[in-house]
């Protein structure tokens, strides 16, 4: 059955949109060119997104630069803004952006072991009024938060973990109640995942695991374009994998004994150690990730064969369940480690498995969180107002 007059028109508007957002600003020449879209139904759809205020002319194209045939045609901007916050254990960092993701201000604070639960969440979400206050957001739409713990795929909450600080819940919800902006919430390594897809080291992937090297250890799995949750949302929780090497065995409430007693940034600090390796963190640098850093730049073999030895052991454990043909090392460590890292635990992993896997370095690390979320928010926000 062929779309009726408004289906189709709504069609060609969203696919005009979409061409604005990738292509940037266009003539309605080209407009006309890239949707083979017939001059009049341009001309139509043009006015009609001129109406709703979603395009406007934003400059002229071509060596004369005169005539309605020059006019250039752009998304606005400023329709809507977004927020994006990566939630650590000891800090937030915020970016508020405009509707196609541009930054508009960024900020970040830390929190101390001592502050309390609602003074936390307090300061959290002042932060976030702040910053936006800062970029002159005025329309704060949407807000992607990241954070560590588990995602109820049902609900998609942020699920209680005995691990997590309580003011990390109870953020979402203080924001949800104080903005006036829809409020989504992801898990940090599904996140770093996104963001390397679309603009990092799997760009070129549709199927990858993204193994997190940070604070903590996790692992976010795409298989075929699709960010793969599971039945209650722990697809990833490599932390709690038993593996080799550690005294015990990982339980239901902790992952000690686990992949993270041989990966997790104290125990690259550990092994730093035992190696005679000192550095000083620069600024809000995570001080295993300065350790690796330095073991990297001074080339330190023995230290990085040793943590490539322990990250082949979570890297071909992923491999030999999922056959992802790429594991990207993501996190403060993985990009710290660079690709000295990878290459020495690309060669393990060969020697480990008869699947082929490539071992990439993260091409933004721990940005990659933050980077995650404004895609998720700005993605997010554009659906809504495109669909109008």
């Amino acid at each position: 059955m062929p779309a009726s007059p408004s289906t189709a028109r709504a069609i060609n508007d969203r696919l005009a949109l979409r061409l604005l957002q990738s292509e940037g600003p266009l003539t309605a020449g080209q407009l006309k060119q890239l949707t083979g879209l017939s001059r009049p139904s341009v001309a139509d759809l043009v006015e009609r997104l001129q109406d709703s205020g979603l395009i406007a002319v934003v400059g002229e194209a071509g060596e004369r630069r005169r005539g309605p045939n020059a006019r250039l045609y752009g998304i606005v901007a400023d329709r809507a803004q977004l927020a994006a916050l990566d939630v650590r254990t000891e800090s937030v960092a915020i970016v508020v952006a405009d509707l196609l993701g541009t930054p508009l201000a960024e900020a970040s604070l830390p929190m101390g072991d001592g502050t309390g639960t609602g003074s936390a969440v307090e300061r959290a979400v002042a932060l976030v009024e702040r910053t936006a206050g800062a970029a002159g957001a005025t329309r704060l739409h949407t807000v992607g938060v990241g954070a560590p713990g588990l995602i109820d795929p049902a609900t998609g909450d942020l699920r209680d973990s005995a691990g997590l600080p309580a003011w990390h819940r109870r953020l979402v919800t203080a924001l949800t109640d104080r903005l006036p902006a829809r409020v989504l919430v992801e898990n940090e390594t599904n996140l770093a995942a996104r963001a390397e897809r679309r603009d990092g080291a799997a760009h070129d992937r549709d199927t990858f695991v993204l193994l997190w090297l940070g604070a903590g250890t996790g692992a976010a799995v795409v298989l075929d374009g699709v960010l793969r949750r599971g039945a209650s949302g722990g697809t990833g929780e490599i932390g709690f994998l038993p593996v080799p090497g550690t005294d015990g065995l990982p339980s239901a409430t902790a992952c000690d004994g686990g992949f993270h007693t041989l990966a997790g940034s104290g125990a690259v600090a550990d092994l730093a150690a035992d190696h005679g390796l000192k550095a000083e963190p620069e600024p809000g640098e995570l001080p295993a990730a300065a350790l690796v850093r330095h073991a990297v730049e001074t080339a330190h073999e023995p230290f990085l064969a040793a943590l490539a030895g322990r990250v082949a052991i979570g890297a071909a454990s992923v491999a030999a369940v999922l056959d992802p043909g790429c594991v990207v090392l993501g996190g403060e460590l993985g990009r710290a480690g660079g690709q000295a890292l990878a290459e020495r635990v690309g060669e393990r992993v060969a020697a480990m498995s008869p699947l082929r896997t490539e071992v990439r370095a993260s091409a933004l690390g721990g940005a990659a969180v933050l980077r995650g979320a404004l895609l998720t928010a700005r993605d997010a926000a554009q659906e809504e107002l495109f669909a109008t």
